[in-house]
């Protein structure tokens, strides 16, 4: 990708890698959605919204 700066290296040693950390979460996301979908591949598009129904 990029070479390494010395303040890039300093930043991470700070803070953490933080462009890695949402790297994770992402691929973390897409996992989960991809489960979601294929337990459910007849979902109509663009989703189900939730609509409670008025207490009796």
């Amino acid at each position: 990708m990029f070479q390494e700066t010395p303040i890039y290296s300093r930043l991470v040693a700070e803070r953490g890698d933080v462009p890695q950390v949402v790297r994770g979460e992402a691929e973390r996301i897409q996992r989960d959605l991809g489960r979601l979908i294929a337990m459910n591949p007849q979902a109509p598009l663009g989703g189900q919204h939730y609509r409670p129904q008025a207490a009796h």
